[in-house]
């Protein structure tokens, strides 16, 4: 891996499908909603469409008109109780997520979340997890910052944990994410949970895997640690 950025201080985390094996029920529950509102979309091209995307984002998107602030946050409302509904008894992380999150803070790297989700996804999905220690800082979607591709969100949680871009590593399922990292000048690890490992393909990608078990067995903070001393 090359870590030509200088030493790594922590680890930014995506949500959804990076931290929660949770993309399966919001396609689920993405399916029920344009249902609802008599949408006839094809359920793959709303997910590229819309992952990685703030909820108003989404929505301006999903319905191709404007849409007042209040109209999203109702329609997000929505959409979004219903995949915590289908999601809560079949809830389940990355496989390996929590020790590997708490073993990379035991190595001494800091540890964020940067993610789309508002702040009842967030809370759904850090109930349940339990992780222990807590992220030093998470941002949501629904804090004001534009959505990915660009940057902003992690650039937000990397400026919250007090460490430079270039010596945070980006963990992503999706390609909208992918990107926001190398835009964010961040190294990333591709956790193929719901893309290939070739549509999170970038020169800023340091390891493609397809869960943190993978990732454990593959010695990673035990190299990061080699490579960076």
């Amino acid at each position: 891996m090359s870590l030509k950025h200088g030493r790594v201080e922590a680890f930014i985390f995506d949500m959804d499908g990076t931290m929660i094996d949770s993309m399966p029920w919001h396609a689920r529950s993405w399916v029920e909603f344009v249902e609802r509102h008599g949408l006839t979309l094809d359920v793959t091209d709303i997910l590229a469409r819309t992952t990685g995307r703030t909820g108003a984002e989404c929505m301006r998107e999903l319905f191709q008109r404007e849409l007042s602030d209040d109209e999203c946050l109702g329609l997000v409302h929505e959409k979004e109780e219903i995949y915590r509904a289908m999601f809560s008894d079949n809830f389940t992380e990355v496989a390996g997520f929590t020790a590997f999150a708490k073993a990379a803070v035991a190595r001494g790297l800091k540890v964020a979340v940067g993610t789309a989700g508002d702040r009842h996804n967030i809370e759904f999905a850090m109930s349940r997890l339990k992780m222990n220690p807590l992220p030093l800082a998470i941002v949501g979607g629904d804090e004001g910052f534009a959505g990915k591709p660009t940057p902003e969100i992690f650039l937000e949680a990397a400026r919250r944990i007090g460490v430079a871009p270039e010596r945070c590593i980006v963990f992503e399922d999706a390609p909208f994410g992918i990107e926001a990292a190398r835009r964010g000048g961040m190294r990333a690890v591709a956790v193929c949970s719901t893309h290939t490992a070739a549509e999170l393909a970038g020169p800023h990608v340091i390891a493609a895997v397809r869960d943190y078990d993978e990732l454990a067995h593959s010695n990673f903070l035990e190299t990061l640690d080699a490579a960076a001393a």
